[in-house]
């Protein structure tokens, strides 16, 4: 045997050896993901990590269109990028059988959907009947007839011993976490203001642009993400974020029932309007299809029913969410939250305007100087426990809590977070009693304060 023969050999055997160290990966992963319909960008997101019992190999069916290739390339560029590159591998069904090819193959466990919110609640329905465990971007289900529906797919779940669940990445973002935190410190906080529907108790605002950078690139919507018979309305969208903050933070790991604790006060909607040139700069499509004609003045403004307010109460509390699109960021700016929880010795307020350079910021303000500086650090000493680094500095009304750049990971980070804890729900079979009720509640909220909404013109 000479030279090269030994070394083609040697290269042989290495290409066996890695092969075969790929395959026992595989076999020994528990978790097969499956993306179902990816037409929108979280779809990737919750694969812009690797996970260690999650298989490299994703089986995607889709229907033919430019949304698939979105999300394709997407990936490709996680796998392709120079710092801790992911290594999955794509295994496409692309036609117009698509959901039945997947029910009938049954390639993985786990379905994933983050795309045309129209099709929700039956891919979801359809997908636990068939045995599939699913994790979901938001919305579950955007309209009120849906809701029966969505109920049935969890009680599914719950006799097939399958997980249900949604993606909420908003509980990852640190100064809402924080802000959590400390209202469990009752020496700081006191105890939640009832409010009234003037003042409630609870105020979440989130502000979003159509037109905004993910992963360092201009981000491309589908047509159909200004269809709010696809997507959604902004009442039964993001709203669905705050509706489950709200309920997170006031009620911490309790069951909500939303047939006794729920009293929707009012709701309102609105449009963002949107030009020609601007519809086609995020879509990359100069005419408006026929589906948008319905929701078009002067042959040229878009009017987009994508803004939405709700006015309610929860076991009591009074609280509002709103959430408002707007088309573009100002310079230096992005999506905004505002927050304020109420307690009878302090406020706890989220802010992220101009003033905090757009970065999310905590303060506790006291109520007639309720709180002592004592107080305060014995509280921080707390959070410290759990949240090392974090510190407090002195201000005019209280003090801003001082937040390490470690805790601030960024929304696309939070996908992963989410995905994690999915995973070790999956690995105990269950979810934490409190989550399902929770998320009957949550999509009951908004889908009747869209109802309301549209009684109320």
């Amino acid at each position: 045997m000479n030279l090269r023969q030994t070394s083609l050999l040697g290269f042989c055997v290495a290409a066996l050896m890695a092969c075969s160290e790929k395959s026992e990966k595989n076999s020994e992963a528990s978790v097969h993901l499956i993306t179902l319909d990816p037409g929108h960008f979280h779809a990737a997101l919750v694969q812009k990590s690797m996970y260690p019992e999650v298989s490299p190999k994703v089986y995607v069916y889709a229907p033919d269109g430019p949304d698939l290739q979105m999300h394709l390339d997407k990936i490709e560029g996680y796998n392709k990028r120079a710092e801790n590159p992911t290594h999955w591998e794509e295994e496409v069904y692309q036609g117009k059988h698509y959901f039945e090819k997947m029910l009938q193959e049954k390639a993985g466990n786990v379905v994933v959907l983050a795309g045309n919110n129209q099709k929700k609640a039956e891919y979801i329905q359809k997908s636990i009947g068939a045995g599939f465990n699913v994790l979901s971007d938001k919305p579950m289900i955007i309209r009120a007839e849906d809701f029966e529906k969505l109920k049935e797919s969890f009680d599914t779940a719950e006799k097939k011993n399958l997980l249900l669940y949604d993606i909420m990445t908003e509980r990852f973002e640190i100064s809402t976490t924080l802000q959590r935190e400390f209202s469990k410190i009752e020496s700081v906080f006191g105890k939640l203001e009832k409010g009234t529907p003037d003042n409630p108790a609870v105020t979440k605002e989130s502000v979003h642009h159509f037109y905004k950078y993910v992963s360092g690139k201009v981000l491309t919507r589908p047509t159909w993400f200004m269809d709010v018979n696809q997507q959604g309305e902004g009442i039964v969208d993001v709203t669905t974020h705050l509706v489950d903050l709200v309920q997170w933070e006031c009620f911490p790991e309790q069951s909500i029932d939303y047939q006794k604790d729920i009293k929707l006060n009012s709701a309102r909607r609105w449009t963002t309007d949107m030009t020609r040139s601007q519809f086609d700069a995020i879509t990359k499509q100069k005419d408006f299809p026929a589906y948008l004609k319905p929701s078009i003045v002067k042959d040229s403004i878009l009017k987009v029913y994508s803004n939405g307010e709700i006015n309610y109460q929860l076991k009591g509390v009074h609280a509002k969410v709103s959430v408002i699109w707007a088309y573009k960021a100002p310079e230096g700016g992005g999506d905004t939250h505002y927050s304020i929880m109420r307690g009878t010795k302090a406020n706890l307020i989220i802010r992220q305007g101009p003033e905090q350079n757009f970065v999310t910021t905590l303060t506790i303000e006291p109520v007639a100087n309720k709180v002592t500086e004592a107080e305060m650090r014995a509280a921080l000493k707390t959070i410290q426990q759990t949240y090392p680094g974090v510190e407090l500095k002195k201000t005019e009304k209280g003090w801003e809590v001082v937040i390490p750049k470690k805790y601030q990971d960024g929304h696309e980070a939070h996908f992963g977070r989410v995905t994690e804890n999915y995973l070790k729900y999956l690995k105990t079979g269950k979810l934490p009693d409190w989550e399902v009720p929770n998320m009957i509640s949550k999509y009951y909220t908004t889908t009747q304060a869209l109802q309301l909404a549209k009684k109320s013109k």
